[in-house]
């Protein structure tokens, strides 16, 4: 019943010429950091490789998977990172997103301990329908179910594909970072039925880190010295806003952390009045042993979808390579991993 459900709503939507869908979000936002802001392309310096994969509402069956690979490194000669991130958005069953991108940060100094990433991003998109596996309503018999032959006008062609940029920068110090993004810059058309515009995706971010060590130099016991790391993302499309509080606490080897997503875009109720609710609180662990990064966080939905979503799973691994020998000495973002 859940998965006809939602077969039926998707159908309805690609019915309406006037959609505007949102683009798929993580809740490990610094596990895929290309994916949150391109300038972070090279912010660790040395190589970099993460994967990740989200399964979102897992009650409902196949609703919404997304894995995605990504991999960054800064470059002497080019004074900045080159990053490349493909990402998989499997919708149900029936509807699939792929996009792939490359992105180029280019790092400026400003001061002797502030600095300043900006960043290009190209980016390709094919999404592609199964209109054979979709349901209508118009199919329904209230007695014996799916039945009939829908109506419903079948698009001549069953997949998209376009080019879009997006762009971002950074600015950091020692111990704190602050960014912007804008994604989906050239707004494409991805209607099947008629002409829509992909709304652009706006994005920023801040964050700190506060080591609550009485000796900050403690490296060489099991656990490191202690840091605190607050973060705040905000993200804004096509008038829905989304605010997203978090705190880290890097206790290395181990990373403990809490997100609290709250959409700042009410909903009318029947009484007429606007609702805001938070949306979810996610969980967070992670590991590191040498170079190896292994994270999980677990969604809990504290809207009214709590009883029927089942929350959302995501895992993340990435592998930071050795830098080049001949390599100059230059400041990493102090960003969370996960």
């Amino acid at each position: 019943m859940k998965k006809s459900i939602l077969t039926i709503l998707a159908a309805l939507a690609l019915s309406i010429s006037g959609l505007f869908a949102q683009d798929p979000h993580f809740s490990q936002f610094y596990a895929t950091p290309l994916y949150t802001n391109p300038a972070l392309a090279g912010s660790l310096v040395c190589p970099r490789v993460s994967i990740v994969y989200r399964n979102q509402w897992p009650s409902i069956q196949q609703a919404f998977r997304t894995p995605a690979v990504s991999y960054d490194q800064y470059f002497d000669a080019l004074s900045g990172g080159i990053g490349v991130f493909v990402m998989s958005d499997a919708q149900s069953e029936y509807y699939r997103t792929n996009m792939a991108a490359l992105m180029y940060s280019l790092r400026l100094k400003i001061t002797k301990d502030v600095f300043l990433n900006l960043a290009v991003q190209g980016s390709i998109t094919s999404r592609s329908l199964d209109w054979d596996k979709l349901h209508f309503g118009d199919e329904i018999d209230p007695r014996y179910g799916f039945i009939y032959t829908s109506m419903a006008e079948r698009p001549s062609s069953m997949s998209r594909t376009f080019f879009d940029v997006g762009a971002g920068l950074v600015v950091y110090g020692e111990q704190w970072y602050v960014g912007f993004a804008a994604h989906n810059l050239t707004q494409p058309n991805d209607g099947y039925l008629g002409y829509n515009r992909i709304p652009i995706r706006w994005t920023a971010h801040a964050g700190m880190n506060f080591n609550i060590s009485r000796d900050a130099r403690r490296t060489n016991a099991f656990f490191g010295a202690p840091i605190i790391s607050p973060n705040v993302i905000y993200d804004y499309q096509n008038g829905f806003q989304k605010l997203n509080l978090g705190l880290y606490l890097d206790w290395s080897p181990f990373i403990v952390g809490a997100w609290l997503r709250h959409p700042l875009s009410g909903y009318e109720g029947i009484n007429g009045t606007q609702y805001f609710e938070a949306d979810a609180i996610v969980l967070l662990f992670g590991a590191q042993w040498e170079k190896f990064k292994l994270g999980y966080s677990y969604d809990i939905t504290v809207s009214g979808l709590s009883n029927a979503s089942g929350g959302a799973h995501e895992i993340s691994l990435s592998y930071q390579f050795p830098c080049p020998e001949k390599h100059k000495k230059v400041k990493s973002i102090k960003c969370p991993s996960f």
